[in-house]
């Protein structure tokens, strides 16, 4: 039997999230089109798409926005080279690209949470689950143990921290993409009594300066930086496995990229 775009998205969306404001829809291409392999991705980079086409996949799955914005809006970009560039190559090559990103953060529980804690081993040690963020209590480690642990895991060559390294951790607070805003991540540490925040990313100048001055007035408290795609990256994975035991006989491939930013 074969399987259209639009099937593919029926399995996945949520229809009370798409029936809202969301900026989750197909992006390119014809919903009726049959699927002859599908990438699952944190986000459709100019390589993922060319590796898609090498793989001879014809759906792609995007948690964020492929034009360097979270709303789907091209227009300040429009004649930008490197966006001409992508669209083509999306067009030119008959690609169908869906974004799915409100309908998996909207999920009880959040799909992207579920899949690093899986990825960590840490599910066991989960004892508050909110709709935005996670509590845990670990067996208590130091603060340079859970980096070491969390940089082996992920797989990535550093992350970046505020505190002692040698500070005892057990109590601790996770939040997945861009919640690391100070208004959101902040009140954690005195609602939740939090040793340790970790989240993807949010201002420098809001979360990590609280951590500061909470160490510098003795607390110890503790601040872990993933960044934005590693903190998710491990939910999209989770994402194409479930995809994969709904159509076995589709190929589906989950491309992960390395860290954007690099060390010098």
């Amino acid at each position: 039997m074969k399987v259209t775009v639009q099937d593919v998205i029926n399995s996945i969306v949520i229809s009370e999230v798409i029936e809202k404001e969301t900026v989750d829809k197909l992006e390119f291409g014809d919903p009726r089109t049959f699927v002859k392999g599908i990438t699952v991705t944190f986000l459709a980079t100019q390589e993922v798409i060319e590796k898609s086409i090498e793989l001879g996949v014809n759906f792609i799955i995007s948690h964020e926005g492929i034009f360097y914005s979270h709303i789907s809006n091209m227009g300040f970009l429009e004649s930008d080279p490197v966006v001409q560039y992508k669209l083509k190559t999306i067009e030119s090559n008959n690609l169908a690209v869906f974004r799915l990103h409100d309908n998996i953060h909207r999920r009880h529980p959040d799909s992207i949470m579920v899949g690093l804690l899986k990825c960590l081993n840490w599910e066991s040690y989960e004892v508050i689950r909110q709709t935005t963020y996670s509590v845990l209590d670990i067996p208590k480690k130091t603060l340079l143990e859970v980096i070491e642990y969390v940089k082996k895991i992920l797989n990535v060559q550093y992350l970046r921290f505020v505190g002692d390294l040698s500070m005892e951790c057990s109590r601790v607070g996770i939040l997945v993409g861009y919640r690391g805003t100070g208004q959101m991540a902040i009140p954690l540490f005195h609602k939740e009594n939090l040793d340790l925040l970790i989240y993807g990313e949010g201002p420098e100048w809001g979360t990590p300066e609280y951590v500061r001055d909470a160490i510098q007035q003795g607390r110890q408290k503790a601040l872990i930086v993933l960044g934005h795609a590693e903190s998710e990256k491990p939910g999209m994975e989770y994402i194409a496995n479930i995809i994969r035991e709904k159509f076995p006989n589709i190929p589906v491939h989950y491309i992960s990229q390395p860290p954007i930013f690099r060390i010098y």
